[in-house]
């Protein structure tokens, strides 16, 4: 263990061995898993009886990470999976800064307001919106690093299989949307055509609106469509092609058309719910639009192995994450709002002492309501200490001393 690791041991020591994490609902049919400063894989089939028994394993081992499983199993503690008896496993979902496009940019401020921002539109929109639990029902938790996790536990999904969740998956993320089913074609027969070879009837074939009353993703995709007629109606050609990359090959001549009939015939579109007001070429520039733009936008973010997997370890909550110092913290939706970890997710054992460390990188940030700015060599408050070494954006002492040190020995 080198001088980071001791330095994060002692104070994740001091922590466990005057706070105890709390303990999922049946625990005692929950498997547990550990990693540790000084060893490289996960200690898991573990199994405790009770908040004591728990709470003094962590004060004696102090574990750098650890886990609990989100499934309930005959017996916890067994050493193959299949020897567990598995019974039902709570609906998880995870979301992880290291999805977000350009994260390797953002700083872990920015990177912790996107993703919360994430969670609320999948908590709000679909968990509690369209699947319709409620938030007693929604467990939310900061994992400590970098994300958000949403338990779900309610009796009639405990059973749920992988493939079933995996259709979740597929619902919240907008995956295999029929665009022919948001937005039906409406045939109506205008007139008959006699020639030598027969009669033939010319129909229409307009697009229809999702009705106002309707739900799900067909509800979701009506309030788009109103926000793509109202920019397509105020933005110039060049904007609109910008804004909706789908049409940037489409004729600007097309597009000014759009804008005018769609100007036109807004209410009446959106009041009688067809497009048959507007042009053919209209109606497709919009129904691309819908499909190609603007349907993942109004998806939610999952990560897919993770709800579907029926047998997963996941962060224990009032734990420490080992790659940050901060704790694993259950927080309620509203709490979610303006939840900002570096301010509500700090130990109170964390210290204001002066901690002597060397930056590996310049950073700026907030923490527990003081700013700083730091490079080179400088001395800060341990719990920053703690979580720029567990961040490996710093490491302990001075590179100055740590030198010295070396050429003595």
């Amino acid at each position: 263990m080198d001088g980071n690791g001791r330095f994060l041991y002692k104070a994740f020591k001091r922590y466990y061995q005057t706070n105890t994490p709390s303990l999922p609902d049946r625990f005692t049919r929950r498997e547990f898993g550990f990693m540790f400063f000084d060893k490289s894989y996960v200690q898991r089939h573990l199994s405790f009886k009770s908040l004591e028994e728990l709470g003094r394993f962590m004060a004696y081992q102090i574990p750098s990470h650890s886990y609990y499983s989100t499934s309930y199993y005959r017996k916890p503690d067994a050493p193959t999976m299949d020897e567990k008896g598995w019974m039902g496993a709570e609906l998880i979902f995870d979301l992880d800064a290291d999805h977000l496009e350009g994260a390797k940019e953002m700083t872990y401020s920015e990177m912790l307001a996107q993703i919360r921002s994430e969670m609320i539109g999948l908590v709000d929109n679909f968990l509690i919106g369209d699947l319709g639990f409620s938030e007693e029902q929604v467990h939310i938790t900061f994992s400590g690093g970098r994300g958000y996790h949403a338990h779900v536990r309610r009796p009639d999904i405990m059973s749920l299989r992988t493939s079933e969740r995996r259709e979740l998956v597929d619902y919240i993320t907008c995956s295999g949307l029929n665009i022919d089913w948001v937005f039906p074609y409406h045939v109506v027969a205008t007139s008959k055509v006699s020639t030598a070879a027969g009669t033939y009837t010319n129909v229409s074939k307009d697009r229809l609106l999702p009705p106002k009353e309707c739900g799900g993703w067909r509800r979701r995709m009506r309030k788009g469509l109103e926000k793509v007629v109202d920019d397509i109606c105020v933005m110039d050609v060049k904007d609109v092609k910008k804004t909706y990359p789908s049409i940037k090959g489409s004729n600007n001549q097309t597009v000014q058309k759009a804008k005018e009939e769609l100007a036109a015939n807004r209410a009446n579109m959106f009041e009688r719910d067809t497009m048959a007001f507007v042009s053919k070429p209209t109606q497709d520039i919009l129904v691309k639009i819908m499909k190609e733009d603007v349907a993942h936008r109004l998806s939610g973010e999952v990560d897919e192995p993770v709800t579907a997997d029926i047998k997963r370890l996941i962060r224990l909550p009032g734990s420490i994450h080992g790659k940050s110092g901060l704790r694993v913290t259950p927080i309620t939706r509203d709490e979610l709002t303006d939840f900002d970890p570096l301010q509500y997710a700090v130990p109170e054992v964390y210290t204001d002492e002066p901690v002597k460390i060397t930056m590996r990188r310049d950073a700026s940030l907030n923490m527990k309501g003081q700013d700083f700015t730091l490079k080179g060599e400088t001395e800060v408050p341990e719990f920053l200490a703690i979580f720029l070494i567990g961040r490996k954006m710093a490491d302990i002492g001075f590179a100055s001393e740590n030198e010295g040190r070396e050429r003595l020995f």
